[in-house]
Order: C-alpha cells, then sequence, then structure tokens
C-alpha cells in the first residue's frame, strides 16, 4: 500500500505552532513521515503565509525562527513554476477560496494529497480535493 501525502495547509501549521487544536494530528503526522510511514508537503505560497501570520501575530524574529523550524522539518516545500500558478489561478476564478488556498489544492491534485487544513474555505472545494479536518478553536 502506498504511503499517504499529506498536503499541509497554513491552518495545520499555525495549530501546530500555536499548539491549538489539531496539533496533535500534525504531530502524528510528522512522526508518520520521520518514520517513513507518510510524506508530507506544503507550498511555497503556503508557507510564505505561515511566515507572514507569524510575524503579524509575534513579530519578525519569531517569524525567522518558525521558518527555520519549518526548514528542519521533514517536510517537502513545493515550488510554484508557471503551471501551479496558472492552475491555482483557475481553481481561484471559479471557487471562492483565497489564492494561497489553491495552492493547496493543486498541490492535492497533482500529488494525489490530502489536505490538512480546518479553514472553512476549503468546504468549497471538497470536490477538488481529498480533505482531513482538522480540529479548530471553539
Amino acid at each position: 500500500m502506498a504511503k499517504p501525502t499529506y498536503i499541509l495547509d497554513a491552518f495545520a501549521f499555525m495549530a501546530y505552532f500555536e499548539n491549538e487544536p489539531g496539533a496533535e494530528r500534525v504531530e502524528q503526522i510528522l512522526q508518520d513521515v520521520k518514520g517513513g510511514n507518510a510524506r508530507a508537503c506544503i507550498s511555497i505560497i503556503n508557507l510564505g503565509e505561515v511566515v507572514y501570520n507569524t510575524e503579524r501575530k509575534h513579530g519578525l524574529a519569531k517569524a525567522q525562527d518558525t521558518l527555520a523550524l519549518i526548514q528542519e522539518m521533514p517536510i517537502e516545500i513545493l515550488s510554484a513554476d508557471h503551471q501551479t500558478v496558472f492552475a491555482a489561478a483557475h481553481i481561484k476564478a471559479n471557487h471562492p477560496v483565497s489564492y494561497a488556498d489553491a495552492f493547496v489544492v493543486v498541490a492535492a491534485q497533482n500529488l494525489n494529497g490530502i489536505v490538512m487544513t480546518g479553514d472553512p474555505e476549503f468546504h468549497d472545494v471538497t470536490e477538488l480535493a481529498k480533505i482531513e479536518w482538522l480540529k479548530r478553536k471553539e
């Protein structure tokens, strides 16, 4: 059986680093990746989202530390070539999701991956990608 590929949305990383609901599931995935039982990816666009959200909440130094931590994790950072950008643009044009979220969908489609998120915007694209819903703060 092929190992699962998880596409982590910015929501997943923010939950993980803020120790919010859903953090345990993200940790479990990271452990599965370390054990060779799964693959985890984040789009460079969504990584930028994590960085700017962290800087906005906690300042530049914390954002830089967070980026360094992610770069040390067993997570593939997916680039955004022309084909990816235009595929994300097509999704954004036809679905009420953020442009950054469209990159998550494209990655999931290209890698037959499972989107890890708690972002309610993804309810509008459930027909385009498999989604595993993380718990949200109440």
